[in-house]
């Protein structure tokens, strides 16, 4: 699968890496999966490594996935989102993420690297 996660308990945040060629359907059902899992917290923040993505979403693909997120919003809620992009088209697109899923998120942020991305989530989460 081109969308994997692992969920970190004590942080209580939720580790996904999109890999190669990712397809909305893959992510929507990363949403579906991730929603089911009884071993999910209710509360998580979002370490979103898209590096090694070698597809660029559209902005209504990327519309699609933040309704995905409020449709998962009973069962889960996100509080932070770095999102790791290092190629100058995904950090584009994932600032329009941004922007299609503010409501859902305390913040997001886009970040080039890993450490950039959980040294914010590290001073963000509370």
């Amino acid at each position: 699968m081109a969308v994997t996660y692992q969920i970190n308990h004590a942080q209580q945040r939720v580790y996904t890496r999109c890999v190669g060629e990712v397809r909305l359907e893959q992510v929507l059902e990363h949403f579906a999966i991730l929603s089911a899992d009884p071993d999910c917290p209710e509360w998580l923040d979002v370490l979103l490594d898209l590096s090694d993505m070698n597809t660029l979403p559209t902005s209504a693909e990327l519309n699609r996935v933040s309704t995905e997120i409020a449709r998962v919003l009973p069962r889960v809620r996100f509080r932070y989102c770095a999102i790791i992009a290092t190629s100058e088209a995904l950090f584009g697109m994932s600032r329009m993420f941004e922007v299609f899923s503010e409501k859902y998120f305390a913040a997001t942020r886009v970040f080039r690297s890993a450490e950039e991305g959980l040294t914010w989530l590290d001073s963000s989460a509370r």
